[in-house]
């Protein structure tokens, strides 16, 4: 999805500058690349809290410049909750780009009903694809995992045009049984997983 964003020139770059464009209701952003001339913007708090809502990747700038970009990063307060800044990054919609994007989990692994636990190793990878294609997310479908057993992102779904650059034997998520109940030792863990569900509670997981 591409939202149609206002973006207005701004001369003053400071942090005194910034601000008091954000106490004036604007997030400072940056628009770089293509080999062309920095530009410093400032975009409406309201417009940018509609890029969250609808998970944007893409945006139309209007105003002041009128380019196609791609948010390349959001920098947050310290509580999360307000975008302090934007990067975005000039682009031409059929150019290919390498972005990451989230891995949904689909499905009940089998596993949980056989007593294990499902962990989720890495919930981002590495694509390339045209830069007007970009998923939301990609799935991963865990149904016929079972106990000991791991899911690497060979097996994502990959929507036509998009290329996994993320290295297909990661492993995204897998089922060890509980601590002192067996050896998990079968799986391939990554560091510090994070526990999706137990037993019989195999719900989707949102990325």
């Amino acid at each position: 999805m591409t939202d149609v964003i206002q973006a207005t020139k701004r001369d003053s770059t400071g942090t005194a500058a910034t601000r008091r464009l954000r106490r004036d209701g604007h997030v400072p952003a940056v628009l770089y690349g293509h080999g062309e001339a920095n530009e410093h913007l400032a975009i409406p708090h309201a417009q940018v809290k509609g890029l969250l809502r609808h998970h944007s990747r893409m945006v139309k700038l209007t105003g002041d410049v009128n380019e196609t970009a791609l948010v390349s990063e959001m920098q947050w307060d310290a509580l999360g909750i307000e975008v302090l800044h934007m990067d975005l990054i000039r682009v031409n919609l059929k150019e290919k780009i390498e972005v990451t994007v989230s891995v949904e989990l689909h499905g009940e692994a089998i596993g949980t009903r056989e007593g294990g636990i499902l962990l989720e190793n890495v919930r981002e990878v590495e694509i390339r694809c045209a830069a007007d294609s970009i998923p939301e997310s990609l799935v991963l479908d865990i149904n016929d995992l079972h106990l000991g057993q791991n899911a690497t992102a060979n097996q994502l779904k990959l929507p036509e045009g998009v290329e996994l650059i993320t290295d297909g034997e990661t492993v995204l998520a897998h089922v060890e049984a509980p601590r002192g109940e067996g050896d998990s030792g079968e799986a391939q863990v990554g560091s510090e997983p994070e526990v999706i569900s137990k037993g019989g509670a195999g719900e989707d997981e949102d990325a």
